[in-house]
């Protein structure tokens, strides 16, 4: 016996293909915000921060933008359909997205912080105008950086929590400092290659005294073949850190 048609086909197709492009321009929407936003942010280190903390967030939330909105369009110009026909095209449009879904997730996971990091490489080393004298500022190395950073800073430094860049203007003084977390991004793992190795874990083994430094080990995971490694640092025996372990950042 055949089965009854739909009677709400005409209802549904309409519907449907409003509904898909309102999806389609929210997803085209939240990219073009994220881009404009960005122009519009002129200061290196801000432009750093905004990427940093928004951009892939902004690729996943305008992909699943997108794949509703494209499989309510590839449902909505459907003919007379029975019920059963009508349940089982919406369950293979949703495997489908799905797995779509699964696949860009992966490669925003995986493969597309290898191209961020290099553009935030780029825009952290990129050279800092001085606001007194309009002339590119200098930036200091490990070693220059200590005179302008305090003892709490050059602590966090010390056990890698936290990283600072200081831009000098040389004609007139002036320093800008910049603070970055000591764990900026996943590194490149030695197993798979992926940018998916990070500090999961530090560990000072030896407090640093007056006379004698201190020795902290970091461990490493990979979040995608899951491969282990650890690394030992000297922290400065000028400064005294309270505690022995402290998670790192993710």
């Amino acid at each position: 016996m055949e089965e009854a048609p739909l009677q709400f086909i005409d209802t549904w197709n309409a519907w449907g293909r409003n509904i898909a492009i309102a999806f389609i321009l929210f997803a085209v929407f939240r990219i073009a915000y994220h881009y404009l936003k960005l122009v519009t942010i002129k200061d290196f280190k801000m432009r750093y921060d905004f990427i940093s903390q928004n951009e892939i967030s902004a690729l996943w939330t305008a992909t699943i933008l997108f794949l509703i909105g494209a499989g309510v369009m590839a449902n909505s110009f459907i003919s007379e359909i029975g019920v059963f026909w009508f349940i089982i095209r919406g369950f293979v449009t949703l495997v489908v997205a799905f797995l779509i879904g699964v696949i860009v997730n992966n490669m925003l996971k995986f493969y597309y912080p290898f191209n961020l990091e290099k553009r935030l490489k780029k825009l952290r080393y990129k050279p800092r105008i001085s606001p007194k004298t309009g002339k590119p500022m200098k930036l200091m190395s490990e070693e220059e950086e200590d005179v302008y950073l305090d003892e709490g800073m050059q602590a966090e430094e010390d056990v890698f929590s936290i990283d600072y860049d200081v831009w000098l203007d040389e004609e007139t003084g002036f320093t800008k400092i910049e603070k970055y977390s000591g764990h900026l991004h996943a590194e490149e793992c030695p197993e798979c290659g992926y940018q998916t190795f990070k500090v999961v874990k530090e560990e000072i083994v030896r407090k640093p005294t007056e006379t004698e430094d201190g020795e902290l080990i970091k461990y490493y995971e990979c979040g995608f073949c899951e491969h282990r490694a650890q690394s030992t640092h000297r922290i400065g025996h000028t400064v005294i850190h309270e505690g022995e372990t402290m998670p790192a950042s993710s």
